[in-house]
């Protein structure tokens, strides 16, 4: 087999499904939820408890790596598994989102990003062959080519521009990719909110065969009615037997709409960045465990929930933790945030796998949408 292989296991080409990644680091289910690593870390946690809360992937990136600890030190230290000490499989995303969204003076033609570090000020070329490169050295199992994501609004010229590019940075991806029987290059579907963009960026890389498809540049800040219409437009157009991977998005409702209609695979920083501000996720919609009314609730954050921090503390002690600035408190805010999430996804697989997938998301977004807006 390739690097990566998929297979579906149950649910119809276009609505909820679950299958399974092969990969040579082991077999992940999907639907699948990705912690997102960045800098070879997901923030707080170790690579242990990450691993005990069920997560199965995790994605690090390409930019990040590439400024610190820099190339040189991935491959002294066999690539970025042996480095943090994560068994699983690694999917690394390009670095292109991060390009354009944290880089100072950043600029675009056909050959590639000219950049400066957000760290040191330093100037940086990334061409899709360098891309590729790094993350060879990076060495994680499903690689991602540079890509042009573009904001959100975005007037048609521009994202017309940047799926041409953005295409053209795929097939020179795949053509330099350097270890093929490693990692599995996806493609990136842009094209803004624009449906016939997006149609027909799907097209064309359909036609270049690769291994997974990604919808790239969702969730900027578009409304989210409008990223489930995307989705609808998009999905249909990828093939079936290769997985679906919407980049960067992450809170339960936008996880379960998706899912319902045809993706696989997801990572967002979502769960534990929110966890960091003190927010917790629960079956009733968000709570911030920070606010006064916490300040005697010796109840946990949710009864139902199997997490260490759920099992051995209250709301009233994390958020005496909060507030006095212990790390311990955003600690367990993120276990129990990344917990809440992996649980969330488990159960939309074996809810698809038991064929009744409607009924349960019917009463998940309900409870979820409802308490949210009492929260």
């Amino acid at each position: 087999m390739g690097a990566v292989r998929f297979e579906l296991l149950t649910g119809s080409p276009e609505g909820p499904r679950r299958g399974r990644l092969l990969t040579r680091r082991g077999v992940v289910e999907t639907p699948l939820f990705m912690p997102v690593g960045t800098q070879g870390t997901v923030k707080t946690l170790t690579p242990e408890e990450v691993l005990g809360l069920g997560a199965e992937m995790i994605l690090v990136n390409a930019y990040h790596l590439y400024l610190r600890p820099g190339c040189e030190i991935l491959r002294a230290a066999g690539g970025i598994q042996s480095f943090m000490g994560w068994p699983g499989p690694v999917l690394s995303d390009s670095g292109g989102y991060q390009v354009f969204s944290l880089a100072a003076r950043c600029s675009v033609d056909e050959a590639g990003v000219t950049f400066r570090s957000h760290i040191d000020g330093s100037e940086h070329f990334f061409s899709p062959e360098r891309v590729m490169r790094v993350q060879e050295d990076i060495g994680a199992d499903i690689i991602m080519p540079l890509d042009v994501c573009t904001p959100y609004p975005c007037d048609r010229e521009a994202a017309a521009r940047a799926v041409a590019l953005t295409e053209d940075w795929a097939s020179r991806s795949l053509a330099t990719r350097p270890a093929p029987e490693r990692q599995a290059l996806f493609a990136i579907v842009q094209g803004s909110t624009y449906p016939d963009l997006r149609r027909r960026a799907a097209r064309a890389l359909v036609q270049r065969d690769f291994p997974g498809y990604a919808l790239g540049g969702l969730s900027v800040g578009e409304p989210r009615p409008l990223l489930y219409s995307l989705l609808e437009v998009t999905v249909p157009e990828l093939p079936a037997d290769r997985p679906r991977y919407l980049m960067g998005v992450g809170a339960p409702d936008d996880l379960v709409e998706a899912v319902s209609r045809g993706v696989d695979m997801f990572d967002s920083v979502f769960p534990t960045r929110l966890g960091r501000h003190g927010t917790v996720l629960t079956r009733d919609g968000p709570l911030s465990l920070r606010g006064a009314r916490f300040r005697q609730d010796m109840r946990p954050i949710a009864a139902d929930c199997p997490c260490y921090a759920c099992r051995t503390f209250t709301r009233a002690y994390i958020r005496h933790l909060l507030i006095a600035g212990e790390v311990l408190g955003i600690r367990l805010t993120t276990l129990h945030n990344l917990t809440f999430t992996l649980t969330l996804v488990r159960e939309m697989g074996q809810a698809i796998a038991e064929g009744r997938f409607a009924g349960w998301r019917e009463e998940m977004l309900a409870r979820y949408r409802e308490g949210r807006v009492e929260n």
